[in-house]
């Protein structure tokens, strides 16, 4: 873990849920101070001008000044992590010498992955942040007008619907208001893995997998095209 000065870090994105996503990931890894989240460079300028920025977490494709333009324009001191929908920006993406280039949907995992390429890459401190500093065995979550207590080891898959969660647990199922890209925020990353918008499973409880679904608790669920060479990675490699 980083044990020198904080990473100060700017949100830049047009796309309010894409910023919310991105701040959600920050928050659970120690040494990253969000300075700002911004919806559009303009914004952003006027930060970067008056307060000391480490790294920029920047969408390519925005209204009125790009990405691209906008990185161009900034003092190369600051490094840029760029996000965006469309993978055909990624090579002029990384001819700027960026530190990495997050597709979206942005899992935890792949924004960890990113900002420990940061720290390896320039911190003066040559320390990973390796894994989100949780070190408890559950979270609470919010249900029936209470906050419920979830041991981490009994969640088998979480699944998502539009504006509410069901976390699915050996003996009941939790129903919650929070978004599945927060809860994430909260889990240990060795232990959950997201194989698409919609699934977060357990690994410890998968039955078995291909390179289209995983059988976890006598369920199918899929891998989505966005996650499925993450998660093979991941699942491969175990």
């Amino acid at each position: 873990m980083l044990k020198s000065k904080d990473i100060s870090c700017l949100i830049v994105d047009d796309e309010l849920i894409a910023r919310e996503v991105i701040e959600t990931h920050l928050k659970s890894l120690p040494n990253i101070k969000i300075i700002a989240s911004c919806n559009n460079a303009i914004e952003a300028f006027g930060y970067i001008r008056y307060t000391r920025i480490d790294l920029v977490f920047l969408d390519i494709n925005m209204p009125e000044i790009s990405g691209i333009s906008f990185a161009k324009s900034i003092n190369k001191d600051i490094k840029i992590i760029f996000t965006t929908a469309y993978r055909d920006y990624a090579v002029e993406g990384f001819e700027l010498q960026a530190v990495d280039y997050l597709l979206k949907p942005i899992s935890f995992d792949r924004l960890l992955k990113a900002v420990n390429n940061y720290f390896e890459i320039y911190s003066e401190q040559k320390d990973k942040v390796i894994e989100k500093s949780n070190s408890s065995r559950f979270m609470f979550v919010r249900s029936d007008r209470r906050m419920i207590k979830i041991n981490f080891d009994d969640i088998i898959y979480i699944e998502s619907y539009s504006d509410y969660i069901k976390i699915h647990l050996a003996e009941k199922t939790i129903v919650t208001r929070e978004t599945i890209s927060a809860v994430e925020g909260k889990l240990p990353v060795k232990k959950f893995i997201r194989i698409h918008r919609s699934y977060i499973i357990s690994i410890n409880n998968i039955a078995s997998f291909t390179n289209e679904e995983i059988v976890i608790n006598n369920k199918s669920l899929p891998i989505s095209r966005g996650y499925k060479k993450e998660v093979l990675s991941i699942l491969e490699n175990y």
